[in-house]
Order: structure tokens, then sequence, then C-alpha cells
């Protein structure tokens, strides 16, 4: 689930108050402040502006949302696949999953160690087999492009609570004191 409050209270309040929220409140949730948006979704026009946070070292989210033009559902697979390969067995990656509703909404979720680590897979800079795979599937969209509706969302996670599969701490720690602009010191 991906959702937007107000503010922090009425989050607290959904997740103790409601039947869906109470049963959220048993796994995992991640907050996030918004880094940086690629693309549209006119369903998301209402989120805040990003903040300015270029730290290459701060861990990060990131979240993809497309909605796939129906004749290239086949061609996409075959592109995207060894892309979620990559971000799934990726060693800098802690959570990384992907989801799809029939027949042509999908998204990703994935948690980096660093922003680094993601844009440098993201261009195929590391020395994993097959690094290139995300550059390439990104000019084959170039070429001729998969989807109706396309955005990427870059966050820093605010706070973690609960566990995924038993997992706890799934956003990596910084190393790094920082100050409230969430930048290094």
């Amino acid at each position: 689930m991906f959702a937007l409050w107000e503010n922090e209270e009425a989050i607290d309040a959904f997740l103790a108050d409601t039947r869906l929220g109470c049963k959220l409140a048993e796994g995992w949730h991640v907050r996030l402040q918004s880094l940086r948006q690629w693309g549209q979704f006119s369903e998301f026009d209402s989120l805040p502006e990003p903040v300015v946070n270029t730290d290459p070292e701060q861990p990060i989210i990131a979240v993809t949302l497309a909605r796939l033009k129906l004749p290239e559902v086949f061609r996409f697979i075959r592109w995207g696949r060894p892309v979620e390969e990559l971000v799934r067995d990726n060693p800098n990656t802690t959570l990384a999953m992907a989801a799809m509703r029939p027949s042509r909404t999908f998204s990703t979720f994935s948690v980096w160690r660093s922003q680094r680590h993601m844009t440098d897979m993201v261009h195929g800079r590391n020395s994993c087999p097959g690094a290139n795979r995300h550059a390439s599937a990104m000019k084959e969209r170039e070429r001729k492009d998969f989807h109706h509706k396309f955005t990427t969302f870059r966050f820093r996670a605010v706070s973690e609570h609960g566990t995924w599969l038993g997992k706890n701490n799934i956003i990596p720690k910084e190393t790094a004191e920082q100050d409230g602009a969430g930048q290094r010191r």
C-alpha cells in the first residue's frame, strides 16, 4: 500500500482506529519523505514537492509505478525481468520487490544502502554480472516506449515500523550524523 497522509497523527490514528489500519499495523511500514520524482502520474499530483537532498551516501527507497501499453506487455516483460533480477540480486539492496496487476499495471519497491549504489545500478556502473541491464532497458524504452504512464520516486526514510517476514531494520542506518535537513555534517 502506498498512501499520502496529512501528518503523523493521521497515520497513527488510521493504524489504531480502523479495521484495515489495525491489520496493516501488524506488519511493516516505512514513512517517507520525497526526494525526487521523474515522470508523471496524475494520481500523484498532490504529493508534496520533493526535498532537495543529493547526499549520495544516504539510504534510499525507490518506487516505480507504470501502466503499460497493452501491445507492449510481452516486450516489457522481456526487457524488465532481467532488470528486476539485477535489483533483487544486488548486494546493495536490503529489500526489493515487484508487483503486477494484470494486465498492465506494475510497481517496484526497493531499499538501497545508498543513493550512489542505486544510481550506479541505473547507469550500469558496477562490476556485477549484467550490470548494464537497466541502462539497456532504458535505451529500449527510449526507442519505443512500453508505458502509457510512468513515474519513479526516490524517498528517504523518516521512520520504520514493525517487521517484514520476521526482519526489522530493513532501512540501513546512516553512518554519519545529519542535520535536521538530512545533510551530512
